[in-house]
């Protein structure tokens, strides 16, 4: 049996770890997390790791004096795949045992932040940025995020020299490409915002079109503004009656580009043609910034250890953002069917499993 075979058969029997039956889900600190991390933990032992969890539930495998730390995360979000996450865990052990060199292997115990809103809450801790309020966090039945640590989070920080991530791309470009794998240059910078289009309700029976403020008609237009340089992903609209002239658009705008200045320069336009599409039609707007995260460049040095040509931005965030603020950080994509993440339909190849596993054996050696 080939490691990339074994890989997909972990990444089978992880994916039917899960807190509800039918659909896959694991969010921070349940006991589909607590089974994950000893089943993993298993294979991380198998490997000739020693094993632990740290005081924020991350499962950590080690060797010797780690040169490098090698991870990606267990949780997943709601009616998940299989390989977001668990890939870069599995694939890391699978290289590791390939090698003697001193490293660690982490599963992250929360990326997703679908229980508390804490994404990045794993990697975190790593990194010592672990958020003193996260801990007063409570979820949707009550339950606080202090009850489910181990003991103070600041215990799980920790050097790190190096840290390399295998991750699937969530992206259909490899696919269009051809290629297996790529090397990220960057995880791209987001911008956020709330925009609301307030015009006047009336009937949609009695109101002459050319007498309207529909706050729908001009969040349409805008949105076909957004097009091809952001995404509107939630659009609410009041007072939702089938005869009611909208008096309400209400919307969330998400930005990104690996070029912070570029992105910026982005939202400043797409707010510019708010302001003209609202006095156009007569309503009002309103913008509100709700987010600003700057795009994080992977380290040059490491990026030429993987031995691939192939490059890529990433336009999602990943654990290796976090540590990327207080270690050198690469990542690899691995080609991913259709592009489809966040998704039951999530699809890798054995041979591009194959390819990752081999890039980063080559990384290991050569940090």
């Amino acid at each position: 049996m080939t490691d990339a075979v074994t890989v997909l058969e972990r990444c089978a029997a992880l994916g039917e770890v899960s807190e509800e039956g039918g659909l896959l889900l694991r969010r921070y600190g349940t006991d589909a997390m607590r089974r994950a991390n000893e089943l993993v933990g298993g294979w991380m032992q198998a490997a000739g790791l020693d094993v632990h969890e740290d005081a924020v539930g991350n499962l950590v495998g080690v060797r010797g004096d780690p040169v490098v730390t090698l991870g990606s995360h267990l949780d997943t979000v709601r009616d998940a795949g299989r390989y977001d996450g668990p890939l870069g865990v599995l694939v890391a052990i699978a290289a590791a045992e390939r090698t003697g060199v001193p490293l660690e292997v982490i599963g992250f115990a929360d990326e997703e932040g679908v229980r508390f809103g804490t994404a990045y809450l794993g990697s975190a801790a790593v990194a010592g940025q672990f958020d003193p309020e996260w801990p007063a966090l409570r979820d949707a039945g009550g339950v606080a995020l202090a009850d489910l640590l181990r003991g103070d989070p600041q215990t799980a920080a920790r050097p790190v020299r190096a840290y390399a991530e295998v991750h699937i791309e969530q992206g259909p470009v490899l696919e269009r490409l051809g290629e297996p794998v790529a090397v990220v240059t960057a995880i791209n910078g987001q911008s956020h915002a709330d925009v609301v289009f307030t015009g006047e309700a009336g009937h949609a029976g009695t109101v002459p079109h050319d007498a309207r403020h529909d706050a729908l008609a001009a969040a349409a237009e805008w949105v076909l503004a957004v097009e091809g340089t952001g995404t509107v992903g939630r659009l609410r609209v009041e007072p939702g009656g089938r005869n009611v002239i909208p008096g309400r658009a209400i919307m969330s705008l998400d930005v990104r580009d690996a070029d912070d200045e570029r992105r910026r320069a982005a939202l400043t336009r797409l707010h510019a043609a708010a302001e003209e599409v609202a006095a156009r039609r007569g309503v009002e707007l309103d913008w509100t910034d709700v987010g600003d995260l700057p795009a994080v460049a992977m380290d040059a040095r490491l990026s030429e250890l993987w031995g691939v040509a192939t490059r890529l931005p990433s336009g999602a965030g990943h654990d290796a953002a976090m540590i990327a603020t207080v270690a050198p950080a690469s990542m690899l994509f691995v080609r991913c069917r259709g592009g489809v993440s966040h998704n039951p339909a999530e699809s890798v190849e054995e041979a591009d499993v194959a390819v990752a596993i081999d890039a980063l054996e080559r990384f290991i050696r050569a940090v």
